[in-house]
């Protein structure tokens, strides 16, 4: 029991850092997590680990990882017809002229973040905002933010 225990915090940990979602909650709900088309999501902190399956690319959902600028945007949530179930592939991000350049470039709505995948795209065409790889690969649910 104390073995599972752990192993849940550190999934919890682990996962709060790779999607930015700050601390979790003693039952493994985080708050805000990360952005899918301008809506704030949280999750259930799980401790899975999918890095070394071979799955096929499009059978994960992307999370690009912001570093800590902001939350994270995730390409897909429930309800969309392209979504996979919560499984999951976190990008880096980099920012080669800083985050600011990338939130002047891509941040359309004019909101202070860039909170959809468009505005990333936008960003990431003009190259102020680059992808630097899957740095980690886990299932976990999408919950909509209470309010929404």
């Amino acid at each position: 029991m104390r073995v599972q225990r752990i192993a849940l915090a550190v999934g919890a940990a682990v996962l709060a850092l790779a999607a930015g979602a700050g601390t979790a909650q003693a039952q493994g709900v985080t708050g805000m997590a990360f952005y899918v088309d301008g809506v704030g999501y949280r999750t259930v902190a799980t401790p899975t680990d999918l890095s070394n399956t071979p799955a096929p690319a499009h059978s994960w959902d992307t999370i690009y990882a912001f570093g800590g600028y902001q939350p994270n945007v995730a390409t897909a949530a429930p309800g969309d017809s392209d979504y996979n179930g919560g499984r999951w592939q976190v990008r880096a991000l980099g920012f080669p002229d800083g985050y600011a350049a990338a939130l002047a470039s891509g941040d359309a709505n004019g909101n202070g973040v860039l909170d959809a995948d468009a505005e990333l795209a936008q960003a990431m065409a003009d190259g102020t905002a680059v992808d630097n790889g899957v740095v980690r690969s886990f299932v976990c649910p999408v919950i909509p933010l209470p309010g929404r």
